[in-house]
């Protein structure tokens, strides 16, 4: 038998990021905004793209569970220095740098690593706290490495983690179609899927099965329970500038929860228009800025 056709990926001079073409503009938060200080806008974009460069190997759907695997290990060894130089790891090469510049630990970036592997091999989630260990690899690093970037919060990542968390929810929710239909990934909780009577194959509806809208609102419900603790994420953060924008960020999470509420997920992608994304930024900043963001 000849080598396998991906047998050479993890070496100095093989290709091995799979560009999706989604950037900053799909997702639910402002990446790198204004409301940044100047001097972090680099590093946060860095960061971004080495972020979004992991999870599009995760989620492209050409490759297989091992291919997917060994590239994401092949990452991870080039943010820790073992394939300097190498243009085919440039993305994972700057973010090793951006991290000495900024003296911030790579433990952040691996456990995104971490849950991307989980994402090749896994598609299913026996419940809540099932989920959520997933997300607070997957979304919670975020937020913890912008703290760390940031001079930190007087009450530390749990607030950040909780709306990092919500926010990962939000996304599998208005995502759950496509995610199940070009990925065979079901982000929702099983346990609460067989108590509503749901089955996955209803994601692949033109609409909500009733059992299924069930399920959904359970997830908003504990989505909620989450904003609510991550309330005061402002307040604790020792750049005002960060605050403002966590503010603005809680509260397009707010905002998309109430639309998933009362829109169909499956009938189409649930999501702010450029008026309501600006009015949520304006109003979480502009709290945050006068000090009134969690009260």
């Amino acid at each position: 038998m000849g080598q396998p056709a991906d047998s050479h990926e993890t070496t100095p001079g093989a290709g091995v990021e799979t560009p999706s073409g989604k950037d900053a503009a799909y997702e639910n938060f402002p990446v790198g905004s204004f409301l940044l200080p100047a001097h972090a806008r680099p590093h946060v974009a860095c960061f971004y793209r080495f972020a979004r460069a992991i999870d599009d190997i995760a989620d492209n759907n050409t490759l297989d569970a091992d291919t997917k695997v060994r590239r994401l290990a092949a990452f991870e060894a080039a943010l820790l220095g073992q394939h300097p130089g190498d243009p085919d790891f440039a993305t994972a090469n700057a973010m090793r740098d951006s991290l000495g510049e900024t003296d911030i630990t790579p433990r952040h970036c691996q456990d995104l690593i971490d849950a991307f592997k989980q994402d090749a091999v896994k598609s299913r989630y026996t419940d809540w706290d099932d989920l959520m260990y997933y997300c607070i690899r997957s979304a919670a690093p975020v937020g913890r490495y912008l703290i760390d970037l940031h001079g930190g919060s007087s009450l530390g990542y749990g607030p950040s983690d909780a709306l990092c968390n919500a926010l990962q929810v939000i996304n599998h929710l208005q995502d759950c179609q496509d995610d199940y239909r070009t990925l065979d990934r079901v982000y929702l909780p099983g346990d609460w899927m067989a108590e509503e009577g749901a089955v996955v194959e209803d994601l692949d509806r033109a609409a909500c099965t009733p059992a299924l809208r069930r399920v959904i609102d359970r997830c908003l419900d504990a989505t909620e329970f989450l904003l609510a603790e991550a309330r005061p994420i402002a307040s604790g953060m020792h750049s005002r500038r960060l605050g403002m924008e966590a503010a603005a960020i809680w509260e397009i999470a707010r905002r998309l929860t109430d639309l998933l509420r009362r829109e169909d997920p499956l009938a189409g992608r649930v999501a702010l228009g450029k008026g309501g994304y600006a009015w949520c930024c304006a109003k979480g900043a502009l709290a945050a800025l006068v000090g009134r963001h969690g009260r």
